[in-house]
């Protein structure tokens, strides 16, 4: 793969201002979808959040990509069902399962347990992708059992041991979807992508969410604002601000900086969740998650050099579809 050019220092900081925002606004949503769920049925919520980013997305990605663009970037039949394969492991499981969790788990709980989407990721892509793990990803991953273990004390010793296993469940279904994103027929572009991954989640959502009876239950007028409020912070800076502010700064900085996004996220996530909401922080779930943020940094040292070495498709896939939509 040809080198990144050299940029000047306006491009820089203006690729560290975007990482900035990916870091404090993806770290804060799992405050608001803490939030959100006190008030909306958790599947409602997430369904509204991906349809709505998705439809404002997808006409905004089709217009940037230029006249060429949109002559190719018209998704087919096959980017549907691909895009709603990944919509489903991501945002129907992933990002559905989170949001039932947090309806029990602390928001900086569950960041915790969402960041070892890259451990699982190491686990699927041995037998999917034949990328076998190296000693460091394998010391990555049992770090991370030892952290989750310490942050839960076991799922049986956790005051919410289903909460935590959906949680965690969740982490593994983002991780799967990341990998067999790569085998999947996407979009050429991330912006596109990710606009029909969001469109087709939130369908599947929304349909999951009558099978489980949440909107005939729903009574709209009796909604508080926060309820609202909430909802809105998920839809415009939680997904639509955040991912682009995500593809600017994987234009203007190293991926490997970029990557940093993971482990700081859930440490963002931490620190708002103690000051804004008054959650408690124990002990074991500060080591738990020092643990499971250092065995995230021993597993992207690892990845992000297999990225580095693999063609340039690969982190515009990377950018799509095995980023978790939070």
């Amino acid at each position: 793969m040809a080198a990144r050019p050299t940029l000047g220092r306006p491009a820089n900081l203006l690729g560290w201002a975007a990482l900035v925002v990916v870091y404090l606004v993806w770290g804060s949503t799992y405050l608001a979808i803490r939030v959100g769920v006190r008030e909306l049925p958790p599947l409602t919520m997430a369904g509204l959040r991906y349809l709505t980013a998705g439809l404002v997305l997808y006409p905004i990605a089709i217009r940037t990509g230029g006249a060429r663009s949109r002559a190719t970037d018209r998704p087919g039949l096959r980017q549907w069902l691909g895009s709603a394969v990944v919509g489903l492991l991501l945002l129907v499981v992933g990002n559905g399962g989170l949001s039932i969790g947090e309806r029990a788990l602390e928001s900086g709980f569950a960041a915790v347990l969402v960041a070892t989407v890259p451990l699982w990721m190491v686990v699927f892509a041995w037998p999917i992708r034949h990328d076998r793990p190296t000693r460091t990803a394998v010391a990555g991953l049992g770090l991370g059992l030892v952290g989750v273990a310490v942050l839960t004390g076991g799922v049986s010793g956790s005051p919410h041991p289903m909460e935590v296993a959906v949680v965690l469940g969740a982490s593994c279904s983002w991780g799967l979807g990341s990998v067999l994103a790569h085998r999947l027929p996407l979009p050429r572009r991330a912006l596109v992508a990710a606009a029909l991954e969001m469109m087709a989640g939130g369908v599947l959502l929304l349909v999951a969410a009558s099978f489980r009876g949440e909107l005939g239950e729903m009574r709209w007028t009796d909604i508080p604002v926060s309820g609202w409020l909430a909802l809105l912070y998920l839809i415009g800076p939680g997904s639509l601000l955040a991912f682009t502010a995500y593809g600017y700064a994987l234009s203007r900085l190293p991926l490997a900086t970029v990557s940093t996004y993971a482990y700081v996220n859930p440490v963002v996530a931490v620190v708002l969740g103690v000051l804004l909401l008054g959650e408690h922080l124990s002990v074991n779930e500060a080591v738990g998650t020092a643990l499971v943020v250092a065995s995230v940094v021993l597993t992207l040292h690892r990845r992000t050099g297999a990225v580095a070495a693999s063609s340039t498709e690969t982190p515009r896939r990377h950018t799509a579809a095995a980023t978790p939509q939070r």
